[in-house]
């Protein structure tokens, strides 16, 4: 039997369920088990949309979690990570909440990540995120639907006080918004899961599980890492093909992204920080996985067809865009050019002042 909806003894959490891209009957069943089980849970709504990556982005899917202002799970078939800056890049942003359900060794290279930082600034430091938090788990973690419903509850039990319905007082607001609830009361298409002439469900706690039904085509495009990117702009030099475009404040932005060329991860090789995504490659590394930068820069120029056994990423991010650019019916350019080698040119190219000389002549002392 679900908890009881009139119970609330935990936040208010909502659950989104991201259909994969696949039509495999288990991975649907996965899906549909985990979405019943956790509207099962008090203090949780559940909703079901198409896969996440391919959601158009004015689309009601993200019109709805848009709404929502409280905790969210996002259950998907992409990398915590991926999720979750897919999520960021569509308007529906918070903290990064704490898995325990994770993919192997998650957390060793996580870590491995940190360390590897470094000193620069990242843009996140400059773009703070709502104080909600946003706890993203991957399907492939589990092939058992009671791992992620347990996780479900470990969240609901850590949400704020501040989030959690007084039962003795009914004007108690949710986390969603009025409309968004009115929606979810009175779906309008049938894909509602459940009987709704006979059972409407409640505006809390209820334990339907609502589904939006979109048809979303395939898509491809890079997916940007704020709190890894230092806005250094070697994507934005890098493509060829107008994706990136910089915002107001002068920070780079995914601008156009359906200009990327299907299956093309250059701008992803080139990146010093490992901050551009592509959610949908097969290469871990690439895909949004917490492995180390170093380590993507070794494989990439082994994982992916290198003609070459010493070719180094940039030299295949180079033959990629241009092998892009020839499908395009444009000239191919050649090798990459990175911001140290800019930076040299400038300064050779820059004429010499009294202080150059100066500092020249106390080099040629030797002191």
């Amino acid at each position: 039997m679900p908890d009881s909806p009139t119970a609330w003894p935990h936040g208010a959490v909502t659950v989104v369920v991201s259909a994969g891209q696949s039509r495999n009957p288990e991975k649907r069943e996965l899906e549909a088990q985990v979405a019943e089980l956790a509207a099962g849970v008090a203090g949780v709504r559940v909703l079901r949309v198409p896969h996440l990556y391919d959601l158009a982005p004015q689309g009601e899917s993200f019109a709805a979690m848009q709404e929502v202002s409280g905790d969210l799970v996002l259950i998907s078939w992409l990398y915590d990570r991926a999720a979750h800056w897919v999520l960021d890049r569509n308007g529906v942003r918070g903290q990064v909440g704490h898995i325990e359900l994770t993919l192997e060794d998650d957390e060793e290279q996580e870590a491995n990540l940190d360390e590897e930082a470094g000193e620069d600034e990242r843009v996140i430091e400059s773009q703070p995120r709502p104080a909600r938090h946003i706890y993203c788990l991957d399907f492939r973690a589990s092939a058992s639907p009671g791992a992620f419903v347990d996780e479900v509850r470990r969240i609901v039990a850590e949400a704020p006080v501040s989030l959690v319905p007084d039962a003795s007082d009914e004007t108690t607001s949710s986390p969603l918004t009025l409309e968004t609830l009115q929606r979810f009361a009175q779906p309008t298409n049938d894909t509602f899961v459940g009987n709704v002439s006979e059972a409407p469900p409640q505006l809390l706690g209820t334990a339907a599980v609502q589904s939006i039904d979109e048809h979303p085509g395939r898509r491809w495009y890079p997916v940007i890492d704020f709190s890894r990117c230092t806005n250094c702009m070697e994507c934005i030099d890098f493509c060829l093909f107008g994706v990136y475009g910089v915002d107001s404040l002068e920070t780079i932005v995914v601008e156009q992204a359906d200009n990327c060329r299907k299956g093309c991860p250059a701008c992803s090789r080139v990146c010093p920080q490992n901050a551009i995504i592509f959610p949908q490659h097969k290469t871990p590394a690439i895909a949004g996985a917490p492995v180390d930068t170093g380590g993507l820069k070794i494989d990439l120029s082994k994982l992916f067809g290198a003609p070459e056994s010493d070719e180094d990423a940039a030299a295949v991010a180079a033959r990629e865009r241009d092998e892009q650019l020839i499908l395009a019916g444009r000239e191919a350019v050649g090798a990459p050019r990175g911001v140290q080698e800019r930076l040299a040119d400038r300064d050779s190219e820059r004429p010499s002042d009294e202080l150059d000389g100066l500092l020249d002549e106390l080099d040629s002392l030797d002191l």
